[in-house]
């Protein structure tokens, strides 16, 4: 993701790390990354971003307690576009989840999901 305000990089920050909790675990001159406990998102300040749906959809966040999560997104304001709700993937084996849709602070797409 690309920030192109400072404004834009406090709200990444306050999103990713103070709402849903993930932690930065690296920093350099022009950029940062936020640990996803299995994998990153690269945030970069140097240059203004396309905010636009592109190639991925979405990135889909495992978490222990998607109501929770939701409900904090909420409270700091962001838009639920799809509330939590249960769902079974036809998949084989099928795949029980539960699951909600946000919108980030650059207008990504971010998905919550809980196994059962």
């Amino acid at each position: 993701m690309k920030c192109g305000t400072e404004d834009e990089l406090r709200r990444v920050k306050e999103f990713y790390i103070d709402i849903l909790g993930l932690k930065i675990c690296r920093t350099w001159s022009d950029g940062l990354m936020i640990d996803t406990g299995n994998g990153f998102i690269e945030i970069f300040t140097n240059a203004d971003g396309e905010h636009r749906l592109g190639a991925i959809r979405h990135l889909a966040l495992l978490t222990d307690d998607v109501d929770e999560t939701v409900r904090k997104v909420k409270s700091a304001g962001y838009e639920v576009f799809v509330e939590p709700g249960d769902k079974v993937i036809d998949s084989a084996p099928e795949y029980k989840i539960r699951m909600a849709f946000c919108f980030g602070p650059l207008g990504e797409q971010l998905e919550f999901f809980s196994e059962y």
